[in-house]
Parts: C-alpha cells; structure tokens; sequence
C-alpha cells in the first residue's frame, strides 16, 4: 500500500506543482504589467520587479487552494483516462482508499499553506507595501501608497514602515472634540524608542477656529501612540495577508479603539479555516474523478476544476460582507462553503463506491 500511496502521490502532486507554477506565473506577470503606469524615477521597472518578487509568497499561499483542487482533477484524471483507477478498483483497492492515499500529500501541502500564511507572507508582504510606497511617494507628504490609521482624535497617514521599527512620511491630523482641525504636521522620518517614536524633521501648522495660526519646523518630536511597531505592521499590510496571531491583536485593538475590525475577523476566520477548504475542495476533485468527470476530455476537467474554484471563492467573498450588513457570524459565512464542498463530495463519493 505504500507504493500506491507514492505513485498516487507522485501524480497529484506534480500535477499540482504544475498548475500552481502556471497559475503564480501568469500573476506574477499581470502584475508587474499592472505596475508600469506608476512607474517614475525613483520607482523605476527594476523596482517594479523587485515589488512583483517580494509578493510571491502571498501569490502562492492565495492559489493553493485552486491549484490543489485543478492538480487532483488533472493528476487523477490522467490515471483515470490510462484505466489505472479501474485496475486499481478491480484489484480490490476501495474508493476510500484512494481518497486516503490522495489526502496523504495534500496534507503536506496543507502544512506549506500554513507555515506561508504564519510566518513567511506578513513578513514579506510588509516588506513588499513599504517598499513600493517608499519609491512611490518620493519625499512627499501623500502619496498614493501608504496606510490611513486613526487613533483617537488624530488621523495618521504614513508612506512606509519597516519591521525594524522604522517609519518614514508621517502625516497627522488633529482634531478636536468640535471636529475642529487643531494641528497638521509632517515627519519625514520616525524611529521607535521604549517611550515612543521619536520624530525626525517635523514640519508643523497649528489652526485655531479653522484658521492657520502658526507654522513652523522641529528637529525632533517625541510622539506617543498605542500604535507598536508590532500593530504598525498589521495596518501596513491587507487584512488576508496577515498571520492569524496578527489578526487576533489588532482586532482587539480595533474594538479598545471603538473602531470596526468586521474586516479583520473575516480575515482570520478565512485563514483559520483555509486547511479545511483545501481538504474539502481536493474531496470534491476525487468525487468528479469517480463520478461526473470520469471519462472526459482534459479540458473538460480543466474547465470544471476553475469552475468549482471560482465559485468557491466568490461564493466565500460575497458571504464576508453580507455577514456585516446582515449581522451574522463571520465563522458561518467563511464555514458555510467549505461545508458545502464536503457534503458534496461525500454523497459523489458514496454513489461512486
């Protein structure tokens, strides 16, 4: 039995590898054709590539799924269109066999998923928006890239931010309790120290009554705000593209802030439950293998593998928000696919056995 595990495991997983090498591939390139408008002197095509680069791992750990599911369709698929599936059945090898013979190397793939979500995508996705934003902005105030946060009564734009505890192109807005505009400045750059950030070429303008009242330049400032480097680099990166542990802090942030972290919940349920939804969607792959798609063309598979993909994935992103606007749980809006899924192919896979 060991060997049918190998040689089922060599077909799903190569086929897999495969998919997923041209799914990240056309992206990759999508993207960097999608960077060239922004292009400038100081975010030049190398930068542009290098940005493209540092997202590769949140391009992998998104296509997983999809490629799972495509790579099963299409690997069992061959072994299917050789007869070796019916061999195997004729030789006394029953359909759950084979289902646990499949799952074997997905699990494998479901580790990967795993240890790119907690540890390699946060860090290098932080990396990647600070360095593009960095380039984009060039010195200014605002620029097109950067992050919005609020804190307060002060409104906080910053171009980039590093894992080092370093931020450059601070933006704040202060008002005050009258929504009046109290205070604007602009730091160049600001570094973190155990009592706050110390601020480093800070322009200033004070406001009274709407009215500007004085203006003026400091070399330093120290600035003190709830907003760590460690939460700093949850706000620089997307929700999805945040470890769980990440999610977790800066929700309960949110919600000490008296601001609405719906977002972010969502984000880690659907991260929380990503391994399952793999599970679920390769469950239905070997369900078409033995059921639907038995003897059909290549294409046809390939088609009905995007398909299910697709509709997975759209059907997960339309229940997000409507868990917002209609008030149920994000755990259920994010389960309810992956249920789906699995029910699916368990009654596909009890007909065909």
């Amino acid at each position: 039995m060991k060997l049918l595990d190998r040689y089922l495991a060599k077909y799903v997983m190569g086929a897999t590898a495969a998919v997923l090498l041209v799914i990240v591939g056309l992206d990759l390139l999508f993207s960097l054709v999608d960077q060239l408008p922004d292009l400038s002197e100081q975010y030049d095509l190398l930068a542009a590539m290098q940005y493209v680069l540092l997202t590769l791992p949140r391009r992998l750990y998104e296509f997983i799924p999809l490629s799972a599911l495509i790579g099963c369709l299409l690997g069992l698929g061959a072994l299917a269109s050789h007869s070796e599936l019916t061999v195997m059945r004729s030789s006394g090898v029953s359909v759950q066999r084979i289902v646990t013979g499949v799952m074997k190397p997905v699990l494998i793939l479901v580790l990967l998923a795993l240890a790119l979500g907690e540890f390699v995508v946060p860090e290098a996705e932080q990396s990647a928006q600070s360095f593009r934003s960095l380039r984009v902005a060039g010195g200014r105030a605002l620029s097109a890239g950067g992050v919005w946060h609020r804190d307060g009564n002060h409104f906080i734009h910053i171009n980039s931010a590093s894992s080092k505890g370093v931020i450059h192109g601070v933006t704040r807005y202060e008002f005050g309790d009258d929504n009046q505009l109290l205070r604007a400045s602009f730091a160049r750059e600001g570094r973190y120290r155990p009592d706050g950030w110390l601020l480093q070429e800070v322009q200033e303008t004070l406001f009274e009554d709407g009215q500007q009242l004085r203006s003026g330049t400091l070399a330093e400032e120290r600035w003190q705000v709830e907003l760590t480097p460690k939460l700093l680099s949850v706000v620089v990166v997307e929700p999805g593209n945040l470890s769980m542990q990440g999610l977790w802090q800066y929700t309960d942030y949110l919600e000490r802030q008296g601001l609405s972290a719906d977002s972010y919940k969502l984000a880690f349920w659907s991260k929380a439950l990503q391994p399952v939804a793999i599970l679920a969607l390769v469950l239905v792959a070997v369900s078409f293998i033995f059921g639907p798609l038995r003897s059909v063309t290549v294409g046809q598979r390939l088609v009905a593998g995007i398909v299910v993909g697709l509709g997975f994935k759209f059907s997960q992103d339309m229940l997000g928000p409507a868990s917002t606007v209609f008030g149920f749980h994000p755990l259920l809006a994010m389960l309810l696919p992956v249920v789906i899924c699995a029910l699916a192919g368990v009654i596909l896979l009890r007909r065909a056995g």
